[in-house]
């Protein structure tokens, strides 16, 4: 404690030895009798004793209450403009890393929701399959349609947990948009075959971007192109400075459009026929805006949606 009070009033004992110093001097140039230099000296030395003692107990106070000034009744010792200007700037870290809890808090919340949500999801193909294996009823369409599920619901908790990290890894280069969408096409032939779909593709586009994160987010739209379609309905997929990619579905209702690509929204479709998460046109909605893409989407209840995702002005 003691060294510290040094430190801290370092120069002011400093300067005393300056003045002394020079006091000295002047008596000695002036060759003044000693008796008034002992005299000087002791007094200023005694009023010197009295102002360190004063000084010590403030300083001692003082640093008590900073090491503890998480207890009322101390703060009031720290009434100088520097302690206040130090209270003040640890209030507003204190202050910062309070959000910042709340903000991980929050996200730890919604990622547990989400995993919880998820791990639901996936137990429906599982025990489809586990219904196949039992019954001896495997046949290589249902168990492909059921493995994509799998595979699509795995690829969203993956690239959720990616984006909420950002921990992404986007690569860009020129793209083919007409090879990623036959490429989504064929991995979703079996879906398309099953329920008699049709599905064209019109056009091409060429543009700078991650290829595999375009893959993802246009297989989230096209996922929700089959899942909501009709039997023997129809998918068109246009490519000219843009995507569009149609349906023939239940479409969306007026109100459910706006919140689209909130997290975990899943609109009146999603809630009738249980199929949706909720999460696939949010993440569809991020990634777009990592790759500098928006989207727009227009639906008519009974007749279609057309989903449009061009690059952003």
């Amino acid at each position: 404690m003691i060294a510290k009070f040094i430190r801290e009033y370092r120069s002011f004992y400093f300067a005393y030895l300056v003045l002394s110093g020079s006091f000295i001097l002047l008596f000695l140039l002036y060759k003044l009798p000693t008796e008034f230099l002992q005299n000087a000296l002791l007094l200023s030395l005694t009023l010197l004793v009295l102002l360190t003692a004063g000084l010590f107990w403030k300083f001692r106070n003082r640093m008590r209450a900073l090491e503890d000034y998480v207890h009322e009744e101390a703060l009031p010792l720290l009434n100088k403009p520097v302690d206040l200007a130090y209270l003040n700037l640890i209030e507003a870290e204190k202050e910062v890393t309070r959000e910042q809890l709340l903000v991980y808090k929050s996200r730890e919340e919604d990622l547990q929701a989400m995993v919880k949500m998820w791990s639901h999801q996936m137990k429906v193909p599982l025990a489809a399959l586990s219904l196949m294996s039992q019954t001896d009823n495997l046949h290589q369409a249902d168990v492909d349609q059921q493995l994509l599920r799998l595979d699509n619901y795995m690829a969203n908790l993956l690239n959720y947990l990616k984006l909420s990290n950002q921990a992404s890894d986007f690569r860009f280069e020129m793209v083919q948009v007409r090879e990623v969408v036959v490429d989504l096409v064929k991995k979703y032939r079996q879906q398309f075959l099953q329920r008699e779909i049709s599905v064209a593709i019109d056009g091409d586009w060429q543009l700078k971007t991650d290829r595999k994160w375009l893959s993802f987010a246009l297989s989230q739209v096209l996922d929700n192109a089959l899942k909501y379609n009709k039997t023997g309905g129809s998918v068109t997929i246009a490519l000219d400075k843009g995507i569009t990619i149609s349906d023939t579905g239940l479409g969306i209702l007026p109100e459910d459009i706006p919140r689209l690509f909130d997290e975990g929204f899943t609109g009146y479709n999603g809630r009738e026929h249980q199929k949706a998460t909720g999460f696939g046109l949010y993440l569809t909605k991020r990634v777009l805006h990592q790759l500098e893409l928006d989207i727009d989407v227009d639906s008519q209840v009974e007749v279609g949606t057309n989903v449009r995702i061009f690059k952003s002005d």
